[in-house]
C-alpha cells in the first residue's frame, strides 16, 4: 500500500517531465530559427537585467524558453525527491538511477545554457547544449516508460534486438546533431532540391555541401533502416504488442520527418517548416528511446 502513491507519482512526473522537455527542445529550435537567442541580452539568469523584462518578440520567445526550462527543473527535482524517499526499496533502484542521471544532465544543461548565452551563441556551444537536452529528454522518456509499466516491468534483456534498438537510437541522435550543425553553420541552403543535392547524388565538393549531404544521406539510410524494427520485433518479441506498436511508431515519425524535410527544402526553408522539422526530429529520438526501452523490458506474461 505504501509503495503505490510513489509509483503513481513517478508515473505522472515522468510523463510530465518528458513532455515539458520535448516542448523545451522544440522551443530551443524556435529560438534559433527566429534568431531570438540574444532576446534576453547576455544576461543569465536575469533577462535584460530584470526578472520580468519588457517584451518584444525575440525577448518573449527567449523568455518563454527559459520559463519552460525552469518548469523542467522543478519536475526533475520532484522526481529526485520521490526516488530519494523510496531509497529503502530495492525495487526502486532503476528509478533512482534514472533520477540521478536526470538531475546530473539537468545541471549540465543549465550550465551549458548559461555559457551559451554568456559567449553569445557560438555554434559548438549551441549544438552541445542541444545534445545535452536530447540526452535529458531520453532519460525522461525512460522515466515515463518506467512509470507507465509500474510494477509490471518484465525481465531486462540484453540480446541482439536490444543492441540493435539502442544502436538505432544512437544513430538517430547523431543525425539530429548533424542537422543542428547544418543549421548553425549556415549549411541549410547548400543543397537545393530533393532528394538529390543540387541535382546530383555526388554534389560538388564544398564543406557546407558535404556536411548537408552527409546529414541527408544518413537520414535516408536511417529512414530505410527503421523498417527493420517491426520485422525484428515480430520475430524476437512475437507476443509483445507494445514493442511491435512502438516499432511502427518509429517508422511513422521517421518517414514523416523525411517528408517534412522534403517540403522544407522545396519550399525554400520557411520558418514554420524548419520549426516542425526540429519538433519531428525530437519526436523521432523520443520514439526510438521508448521503443528501445520496451525491447529491453518486454511485458511480463500475465498468468
Amino acid at each position: 500500500m505504501g509503495r503505490s502513491p510513489s509509483v503513481r507519482g513517478w508515473r505522472w512526473l515522468g510523463i510530465g517531465a518528458a513532455l515539458v522537455t520535448y516542448l523545451l527542445v522544440t522551443l530551443g529550435g524556435i529560438v534559433r530559427i527566429t534568431e531570438s537567442g540574444m532576446g534576453c541580452g547576455d544576461d543569465w539568469p536575469l533577462c535584460n537585467g530584470a526578472l520580468i523584462p519588457a517584451m518584444d518578440l525575440p525577448t518573449f520567445i527567449e523568455y518563454s524558453h527559459r520559463i519552460v526550462a525552469a518548469a523542467v527543473a522543478l519536475l526533475v527535482a520532484a522526481m529526485g525527491l520521490v526516488a530519494w524517499r523510496s531509497r529503502s526499496n530495492a525495487a526502486w533502484r532503476p528509478r533512482r538511477r534514472i533520477a540521478v542521471w536526470a538531475v546530473v544532465l539537468l545541471v549540465v544543461q543549465i550550465l551549458l545554457g548559461a555559457i551559451t548565452v554568456w559567449l553569445e551563441l557560438p555554434p559548438a556551444s549551441v549544438v552541445l547544449h542541444l545534445g545535452t537536452g536530447m540526452a535529458l529528454l531520453g532519460v525522461l522518456v525512460v522515466a515515463a516508460c518506467q512509470g507507465l509499466a509500474g510494477e509490471r516491468v518484465g525481465k531486462h534483456l540484453r540480446d541482439g534486438a536490444v543492441r540493435f534498438a539502442w544502436g538505432m537510437t544512437g544513430l538517430g541522435l547523431i543525425i539530429l546533431l548533424a542537422g543542428a550543425l547544418v543549421a548553425n553553420l549556415g549549411a541549410a541552403p547548400a543543397c537545393q532540391g530533393f532528394p538529390l543535392c543540387n541535382g546530383d547524388w555526388l554534389p560538388a565538393r564544398n564543406w557546407r555541401i558535404e556536411l548537408h549531404w552527409l546529414h541527408r544521406t544518413l537520414a535516408y539510410l536511417f529512414a530505410l533502416a527503421t523498417f527493420s524494427l517491426p520485422i525484428l520485433a515480430a520475430r524476437r518479441r512475437p507476443g509483445d504488442m507494445a514493442t511491435r506498436a512502438s516499432s511502427w511508431v518509429v517508422v511513422a515519425v521517421a518517414v514523416g520527418q523525411v517528408a517534412v524535410a522534403a517540403a522544407m527544402v522545396l519550399a525554400g526553408l520557411p520558418d514554420g517548416l524548419r520549426a516542425l522539422h526540429v519538433a519531428m526530429g525530437a519526436g523521432v529520438f523520443a520514439a526510438l528511446v521508448a521503443h528501445a526501452w520496451l525491447v529491453a523490458h518486454p511485458a511480463a506474461p500475465t498468468s
